[in-house]
């Protein structure tokens, strides 16, 4: 072969290669670039803690995958509120962040426009568990924790921002408390339920229906007794105690979404008072008919147990 022809095929070779190439290059860039709620994650600096937190619970190609799926995701503001840092979810194992991130994770598409009106319209996770969604005049609502972006568009489904993380029920209202530390409450219901002249069907009615539970700390009850002169939960009058803690439960769910400014009814009859930015810090407070004006700020709210919520406050509300 002579040495220009052998120049010419090279040269043709060369300029084939170079169009082929150039055309795949072409197609690379033409793709869609994937926007799947792992991507959003992965790609947003807000979901840093987010993000470590499906990483470990090896939910990448899940929330990948073609769903759809709606997520409640808390960013890393919402992380830092709920006191959840990098050292508590490192001494979380795989399988509790997994439960904790699926109890964020709805099964299909719900925009903000879709949400049940409800109150606290019963929706099912994806890990099986009932999560409670409100919408009102007030915004979008998931177990009284407001969403405070909506509707961020992505491939799979829809990721809602959230303002706290969610936390998945641990039991029932007594097995909560208990969980929580809340001794002296645990100790007053006992004996609420046990002693000569109790209720019998205290613990069951508190294990069973859906209620509310206004739950005084340790602390409170140590208050209390130092009111009444007395050293002892043991020592205050069976019919008292009763009375004291039928007072402090509501007979339905009532989410901090829920709560308004002015009289809300009780269980057992009467009635407290709720104020949403008296308390410490403008937080919200109750304060019982018995209390000569001396307020409980709301110190926890919306811990979700099986059979309703429970709020954690710092005075015990007297009748």
């Amino acid at each position: 072969m002579k040495p220009g022809k052998m120049n010419f095929l090279k040269l043709t070779g060369l300029v084939a290669s170079v169009l082929i190439f150039g055309t795949a290059c072409e197609k690379d860039n033409n793709e869609p670039v994937s926007n799947t709620i792992t991507d959003v994650v992965v790609a947003n600096s807000n979901f840093s803690t987010l993000k470590s937190a499906v990483i470990k619970a090896d939910l990448q190609a899940t929330l990948k995958g073609a769903g759809p799926f709606t997520v409640f995701a808390p960013d890393d503001a919402a992380f830092a509120t709920s006191g959840i840092t990098s050292s508590v979810l490192n001494s979380l194992t795989a399988a509790q962040v997994k439960s904790i991130l699926l109890y964020h994770t709805i099964g299909s598409k719900i925009l903000a426009a879709e949400v049940p009106a409800g109150p606290n319209a019963k929706v099912i996770t994806a890990g099986g568990d009932s999560v409670f969604v409100t919408k009102n005049a007030s915004g979008v609502f998931i177990n009284g924790i407001k969403v405070k972006t909506a509707d961020v568009a992505v491939d799979n489904g829809v990721i809602h921002v959230i303002e706290r993380v969610l936390n998945p029920p641990v039991g029932n209202i007594v097995e909560t408390a208990v969980a929580s530390g809340l001794d002296s409450l645990v100790k007053a219901v006992t004996r609420a339920t046990t002693a000569p002249g109790g209720d019998p069907t205290l613990v069951t009615t508190l294990s069973n229906a859906k209620l509310t539970v206004f739950a005084p700390t340790n602390a409170a009850f140590t208050e209390l007794l130092s009111a009444l002169g007395l050293t002892n939960i043991d020592d205050i009058p069976v019919a008292t105690l009763l009375a004291v803690l039928r007072y402090h439960v509501v007979g339905d769910r009532a989410f901090s979404s829920d709560l308004a400014n002015g009289s809300l009814t009780m269980l057992a009859g009467g009635s407290i008072t709720v104020n949403l930015s008296n308390g410490t810090g403008g937080g919200p407070t109750v304060t019982g008919n018995g209390n000569g004006g001396n307020k409980s700020n709301i110190i926890a709210t919306n811990i979700v147990c099986r059979n309703g919520v429970v709020h954690i406050i710092d005075r015990v509300l007297v009748p």
